[in-house]
């Protein structure tokens, strides 16, 4: 797994202050920018919305929704990238596709590509779905698998130089491909899919990618994601 990664491409730049405006705002007589001067700052705003907005579980989670995150994700594999999106409440996703991306494939036949830089396979290990059933996936099975996904670069290769389209020929190629892609969304939203994917019955690959999310989370909204830690994360909780 150690090819994953996730970067920040865009976010806003002082979060916790945002939501701190957005829920003074609620209450505020006054027209909260006249005393933009005077805010709190970060650090403190993240205090008084995780006191007023957070704690107790009272669901008051509007103003959370304000500040935006925008995220590049490399080399999951496609089976994880289907997860994630099947619950996409407020994110949005730009995924590379397999119509326009086929050189990568081309270049495993050709030898100038590793396999494992195109194709996801999981290490060898002890393995326990969610269903219960317990296995092991052995070293010599790996083996063979790595041959399959060259054998089937070959092939698409083949059908590429035969006069297939990419969009065409790409049916041919296995499944959990890795697939890079940018990903946006709140900080409400962020909590959404975490709770969702976070779980410790989610895809292994899924929870790998919701720690490297957090990652990013706790440097972007420290009070926030401090407090999603200690009361949310990996509880399988109704998202907020």
């Amino acid at each position: 797994m150690e090819k994953f990664c996730v970067d920040v491409i865009a976010a806003t730049s002082n979060p916790q202050q945002v939501v701190w405006a957005a829920m003074h705002q609620d209450y505020s007589e006054q027209y909260v920018w006249d005393s933009h001067e005077k805010w709190p700052d970060e650090s403190r705003c993240g205090e008084l919305i995780v006191k007023h907005l957070l704690a107790g579980e009272r669901g008051h989670y509007g103003p959370i929704e304000h500040p935006q995150i925008t995220f590049n994700v490399g080399y999951f594999p496609h089976s994880m990238m289907q997860q994630v999106r099947t619950h996409r409440v407020g994110v949005s996703f730009d995924v590379q596709s397999f119509r326009y991306t086929g050189q990568r494939i081309v270049n495993v036949a050709e030898g100038k590509q590793n396999v494992e830089e195109v194709f996801y396979l999981r290490p060898v290990g002890n393995y326990t779905n969610r269903q219960g059933k317990r296995y092991f996936y052995s070293e010599e099975q790996r083996a063979e698998d790595m041959k399959w996904c060259l054998e089937a670069c070959q092939h698409y290769k083949k059908r590429i130089e035969e006069g297939l389209s990419e969009e065409h020929a790409r049916g041919l190629i296995p499944f959990d491909a890795r697939q890079h892609f940018v990903l946006s969304c709140n900080m409400r939203s962020l909590m959404h899919l975490l709770d969702l994917r976070w779980k410790k019955d989610a895809q292994l690959e899924a929870q790998k990618f919701c720690e490297l999310l957090f990652v990013h989370f706790e440097k972007w909204a420290p009070a926030v994601a401090q407090w999603y830690k200690e009361n949310r994360a990996q509880r399988a909780k109704l998202s907020p």
